[in-house]
């Protein structure tokens, strides 16, 4: 076995202190013995809540040896609410123990740059592995195998129990519902996403009708008792009756028969889509990558893929998936559909000739028109956000997850963050707060003159008038939490890190098997450098007129087992996305490394 490179691990601060461990504080000296994973994570973030799904195995597999620990970093001021981080560790069933860093203290110390990145520290308390982004879970796997056998032989590994304390259960008919319907009858239909499983309530929104789903994680079709869902999200109906249901973890459009209770799928596989994947086809032959909402406009379900920031549509006449929107490039960047950029789209509602989005990591309310190009009415980028009223131009919201086509032609928002339900009115411009003091409201249905919130953290639905007045809010402006990074003006060398690990080597017999994607916020920051090519490092050009702005980065390595029996080896794709704020100064630095697996040792 070769030579490990190895760094002593910063200590573990977090000012927010630690869930999931029965209220007792760790330091990394009690973990010596074991093999700890940090996952450096915050809850708005869709690669990040893919990264748990992609852990469960690995720390069921390795239970004894290994303590997965989750380092919450926010990016958004509401993430840095300590409530809010219990919430969000329930309602993605974290089942490790997390440190609540609100003050990015922890980040900070290991040079994080992204979300999600992972690190792996040995038993000796040596960081000797860093990964950002998503995809690898089998290298990390094999790496935890190779850290047994070395430590088990050193005498330095400790097997047992790890520090996790699971939380108690709570009573209730919904657990952290994500979105509702009106149905024909009346009754109302929640997604009760922590439950795995659909609910029809009374039109009172308390009474339960029906429960559709086991209330286990799966992907199983059948009758209302059997079927299983996985965090279930968006519902839309369809003209025949049945409800079609963004299934968000097993990535796969099911639908609802109301009157019999029986579940099928209608599109994926149950695999997440990943770069090179088809983008078109039968739609149960086609991945697709944590489809959040649905709404059915112009004879077609139009889906927010949250996973690839990209609208999809399923067609329910030829059972075809496409790509209707978006380029899988993560930011807000408005044209035709094919050129348009996305950030997470979480919410979806059809109103005439437009289609509303909440894109809700660039904190925005956009449109697709009839010709399929994409509008921004509300919001500017990736890093700014906040509640303010007024004209739509200068008006914020905060990570908006729903938005409801209201009768007189304006829509409501669920600004999730701000805990508020917002209104934006076409005819005027303008933004408004129709209500406050809303948890974490993630949807909105429209009842005759009602409308009725989803309060996911309340877990409830409450039923509102629609105010003639607005609510008048003081103004509030944030800016993303991390620190830019200085960098000088002039030549920057930008380094994506990769080292294929241990057993896999890079897969090079169609062609190149890394991609980098460049690209700025302003455009006019980059002067050379922008575009795709296959090399990981580039040479930057960066306009000293410009003097702050964000590097859009996109990279995606292949590796496949090194095994020269195996004709057909198992291949693994590696692939992150970093928006690195950056400020140009006169002592800035002329290198930017971005980690994506390995460890920089430049």
């Amino acid at each position: 076995m070769g030579t490990r490179a190895r760094v002593r691990a910063p200590e573990l601060i977090g000012k927010g202190g630690w869930l999931n461990t029965g209220d007792r504080q760790y330091t990394l000296a009690d973990l010596r013995g074991k093999i700890v994973i940090l996952d450096f994570w915050t809850f708005c973030c869709i690669n990040c809540l893919h990264v748990l799904d992609e852990l469960r195995e690995l720390e069921d597999k390795h239970r004894d040896t290994v303590v997965t620990i989750g380092v919450h970093s926010p990016k958004f001021v509401h993430e840095a609410d300590h409530q809010a981080v219990v919430d969000a560790v329930e309602r993605y069933g974290v089942h490790h123990p997390v440190l609540d860093d609100p003050e990015l203290a922890t980040w900070k110390q290991y040079a994080v740059r992204a979300w999600p990145t992972l690190v792996v520290i040995d038993p000796e308390g040596y960081v000797v592995a860093q990964h950002a982004g998503e995809g690898h879970a089998t290298a990390i796997e094999r790496l935890v195998t190779e850290l047994e056998e070395e430590h088990a032989a050193k005498g330095t590994l400790r097997r047992g129990d790890g520090p996790y304390v699971p939380p108690e259960p709570v009573a209730g008919h919904l657990r952290f519902p994500g979105k509702a319907l009106l149905l024909p009858s009346g009754n109302l239909l929640v997604s009760d996403s922590t439950r795995h499983r659909l609910v029809e309530l009374e039109p009172d929104g308390e009474g339960v009708v029906a429960v559709y789903g086991s209330g286990e994680r799966g992907l199983a079709d059948g009758a209302a008792a059997d079927a299983r869902f996985n965090e279930p999200q968006g519902l839309a109906l369809l003209p025949d009756g049945r409800v079609v249901v963004a299934d968000s973890v097993n990535h796969a459009l099911r639908a609802l028969d109301p009157a019999t209770g029986e579940v099928t799928t209608l599109a994926g596989t149950g695999r997440q889509w990943w770069q090179g994947s088809p983008t078109a086809g039968p739609a149960r032959e086609v991945d697709l990558s944590s489809p959040w909402d649905v709404a059915f406009w112009r004879d077609r379900v139009w889906i927010a893929m949250a996973g690839v920031h990209q609208l999809w549509t399923y067609d329910p006449e030829s059972a075809t998936v496409a790509v209707a929107a978006g380029t899988t490039n993560e930011g807000l960047v408005d044209g035709p559909g094919d050129q348009a950029w996305f950030a997470q789209p979480s919410g979806l509602a059809a109103a005439g000739d437009r289609l509303w989005v909440a894109d809700s990591e660039t904190s925005a309310l956009r449109y697709v028109d009839e010709d399929g190009a994409v509008h921004s009415a509300v919001g500017t980028g990736l890093f700014d956000f906040g509640h303010r009223d007024g004209d739509a131009a200068q008006a914020l919201l905060q990570h908006p997850l729903g938005v409801t086509a209201l009768p007189d032609g304006s829509v409501a928002v669920a600004d999730t963050y701000n805990h508020a339900l917002r209104r934006y009115d076409p005819a005027t411009g303008l933004v408004s707060t129709l209500a406050t003091d809303l948890r974490e409201p993630s949807d909105a249905v429209l009842v005759g003159e009602d409308v009725v919130v989803v309060e996911s953290a309340r877990h409830r639905l409450t039923r509102l008038r629609l105010p003639e007045e607005a609510v008048q809010v003081a103004s509030v402006a944030h800016r993303t939490r991390r620190e830019a990074t200085e960098v000088a003006a002039g030549a920057l060398r930008l380094d994506v890190v990769f080292q294929a690990p241990r057993g896999q080597k890079l897969d090079e017999r169609y062609g190149p098997s890394t991609r980098l994607l460049v690209s700025a916020t302003p455009p006019e920051l980059l002067l050379s450098g922008e575009g795709a090519d296959s090399a990981l490092g580039r040479d930057l050009e960066l306009n000293p007129e410009v003097t702050e702005g964000v590097l859009h980065v996109s990279a995606m390595a292949a590796s496949c087992d090194d095994d020269p029996a195996n004709e057909y080896p198992a291949c693994h794709v590696h692939q992150q996305d970093w928006g690195v704020p950056v400020r140009l100064t006169p002592t800035g630095t002329t290198r930017l490394p971005l980690v994506l697996a390995g460890m920089d040792e430049a």
